[in-house]
């Protein structure tokens, strides 16, 4: 057992010592932090970690929301409860729900197993995710949809089928997925601190939402690695990883795509032999059997197929032999790790000027930036926003320090650092209270702010501009779904 969230659990090792090129470690995070927003990477090599950092101000000990990756813990719940006889991937799904089914459901529905949802090949067309939780009982709602293909003949993937995987767990056992997986997976591999989002019935989502550290995902990777050994004691039902990771289901005939070469159990196989859990934006566990390796990030990438192409094309060709030190690039490559860290308005660099950034009638500063007055008239004034998607309605600005927001949800109050992160607790998005960092500053005549979500993978950065009495916001979500860009215009 460990006492904190994302103690140290795997040995570390030099990068040489596990045959593993220090330069090509190095030209794997510039690469990646040039494709986007990285927040943590780590490799694990012959069971040894070899390379780790974290993008302040995300860290070793904050858990990361995981979005898919969830899938694969989901999966991981089944294998336990099929070792102890409470279910069968062979089960009719209606064998454990016939009562949340339709008086008549339909005839491909009778004929849906298990096996089925943890392929996504449950016979839906297209993914039944939105029909699924859009509606308040998403199991039911699931039951009721059409089913056009027989299962097991077409796949898709379907969030919605992990969520019901989930609902059947805790079916059979009485628990959640999470509680039920703490003393048979999470508390052998000394992971705490994990949570799990929960549907309206109190049910693990499943498919998404569940949140664990860098190091906990890694020692996953690694305990799948090994056929569900660790520390010598076989924690994983005896061949489910083998099973689970196996390319059960075809999903695409492109030799070039992580995505299309099979699936497992809510396993993605992909190239060089390898399988792996992911989830949005670049929360990836690869497992490389091979070359005994993997490869952890989080991230808010949203290009994820470019993503898993910068590890082939540098960790492949760098994973050999026991190699000589190469002192100088592991040097940097630590130094690297080291000052790692997301930009933040007002930093080390940056122009800094208007309210209490020092004197305000166009004199210079000792760093030699030029000050300005720029946006006084903003602080202190609430600003009026046109409609807008983002449900916005206004905005007061405290003197630098404390941004009040109101939205169609209700009123947040942000403590904002100046050129550095403040930390604040919400309730607005989500049932439950969240942390969100904040920093903000004036540059170049208008005022930056950058919001982070740090167990999460999202933020939003904007400049705000001032004209008389018109405002413009414009900035961007670091990563999302749908529309990402910003522009909001308000009025004093």
């Amino acid at each position: 057992m460990t006492d904190m969230p994302g103690a140290r659990r795997l040995p570390r090792s030099t990068p040489e010592q596990q045959g593993v090129s220090s330069a090509a470690l190095l030209a794997l995070l510039d690469a990646l932090t040039e494709l986007g927003e990285v927040h943590s990477l780590m490799v694990v090599r012959h069971g040894h970690v070899v390379a780790e950092g974290w993008a302040a101000p995300y860290s070793s000990d904050r858990v990361h929301l995981l979005y898919s990756l969830s899938k694969s813990f989901t999966s991981t719940a089944v294998g336990f409860a099929q070792a102890e006889g409470l279910l069968a991937v062979d089960d009719l799904v209606l064998d454990h729900l016939a009562d949340l089914a339709p008086a008549s459901p339909d005839p491909n529905l009778r004929r849906m197993r298990l096996r089925d949802l943890l392929t996504m090949t449950t016979g839906h067309d297209e993914d039944a995710s939105d029909r699924t939780f859009s509606q308040d009982d998403w199991a039911r709602a699931f039951l009721a949809l059409p089913v056009e293909h027989e299962p097991g003949t077409h796949f898709v993937y379907n969030t919605a089928a992990t969520y019901m995987l989930s609902a059947i767990v805790q079916r059979v056992t009485g628990q959640r997925v999470l509680d039920y997986l703490r003393p048979r997976l999470l508390e052998p591999l000394g992971i705490e601190g994990a949570t799990f989002e929960q549907s309206p019935q109190g049910i693990d989502t499943g498919g998404f939402g569940m949140s664990v550290t860098t190091e906990d995902i890694a020692v996953f990777g690694q305990l799948y690695l090994q056929d569900g050994l660790w520390d010598g004691v076989q924690v994983l039902p005896a061949g489910w990883a083998a099973e689970a990771t196996a390319r059960q289901v075809p999903n695409g005939d492109d030799p070039d795509s992580d995505w299309a070469q099979g699936y497992g159990y809510q396993f993605w196989r992909g190239r060089h032999g390898s399988y792996r859990g992911d989830g949005a934006f670049g929360q990836f566990c690869v497992v490389v059997p091979a070359l005994d390796l993997v490869v952890v990030t989080t991230s808010a990438i949203m290009d994820m197929h470019t993503e898993l192409a910068l590890v082939w094309e540098h960790l492949v060709p760098g994973a050999g032999e026991v190699r000589s030190p190469d002192e100088g690039a592991h040097a940097a490559l630590l130094a690297r790790f080291e000052s790692w860290a997301l930009p933040v308005p007002g930093g080390a660099g940056a122009v800094v000027a208007g309210p209490g950034a020092g004197s305000s009638d166009g004199s210079t500063s000792s760093d030699g930036s030029t000050q300005a007055g720029a946006g006084r008239e903003l602080v202190g004034r609430a600003v009026t926003f046109e409609a807008n998607r983002w449900g916005l309605r206004s905005a007061v600005l405290i003197a630098d320090d404390v941004l009040e927001l109101r939205w169609d949800a209700g009123p947040v109050r942000l403590d904002v650092g100046r050129g550095a992160w403040r930390s604040s607790t919400i309730r607005l998005a989500k049932p439950f209270a969240q942390e969100v960092l904040a920093a903000g500053a004036w540059v170049d005549g208008a005022y930056e702010l950058a919001v982070q979500l740090p167990d999460e993978p999202h933020g939003v950065r904007v400049r705000v501009t001032v004209d008389g009495s018109a405002v413009t916001v414009v900035g961007a979500i670091n990563a999302a779904f749908d529309e990402r860009h910003i522009r909001l215009v308000g009025e004093l």
